[in-house]
């Protein structure tokens, strides 16, 4: 971003840079955090953050950039004691709203939501955090490598174990009854 923009130019410029991404920052959020409220909190101390440094991004990936930010915020306040771990599985009833569709169909695909939700849950936060990146917000090896700040190989050797865990909580579920 120009440092010479007056503060109305540079929020214009970076809005139309950052917000595109707000999605993606509040989905990772909500997978490292556990909890809604405090992954709203965790984007807003993280494009604050972005904000206050965008003069200093250089080009290149804005939603790797942005997701990387949210990420370090976030271990920034573990570390700091700031955060506070809830262990709240992602409900995806709350996001569901097509009232057109078959009721049965509507709790079946609930019910299966909130098993991947659960048994996602239940994934060590490394294998947690490629696999929601990976697969929930589309992001390249590349991208996740830079987002996590690991070598590609490692995001690969996560992104397969985090698959395969994922599938024997999903079996272990299966067999019972949850």
């Amino acid at each position: 971003m120009d440092k010479y923009l007056g503060d109305d130019d540079k929020t214009a410029q970076f809005e139309a840079m950052a917000m595109p991404h707000l999605d993606a920052a509040y989905n990772l959020a909500r997978w490292l955090t556990r909890d809604e409220h405090d992954a709203d909190d965790l984007v807003q101390n993280a494009y604050l953050r972005a904000f206050r440094f965008a003069d200093g991004f250089r080009g290149g990936d804005v939603r790797a950039w942005l997701l990387t930010i949210v990420r370090h915020t976030y271990y920034s306040a573990l570390r700091d004691g700031q955060a506070q771990r809830g262990d709240i599985s992602f409900d995806e009833a709350l996001h569901g709203d097509d009232e057109s569709a078959d009721p049965a169909a509507i709790v079946a695909s609930r019910d299966t939501g909130r098993t991947v939700n659960a048994a996602l849950a239940q994934l060590p936060q490394a294998f947690r955090e490629v696999l929601v990146l990976k697969e929930m917000d589309d992001l390249s090896y590349k991208q996740i490598a830079q987002v996590t700040e690991t070598p590609i190989g490692t995001v690969m050797s996560r992104l397969a174990r985090a698959r395969k865990l994922l599938l024997a909580y999903l079996k272990h579920g299966e067999q019972h009854g949850i």
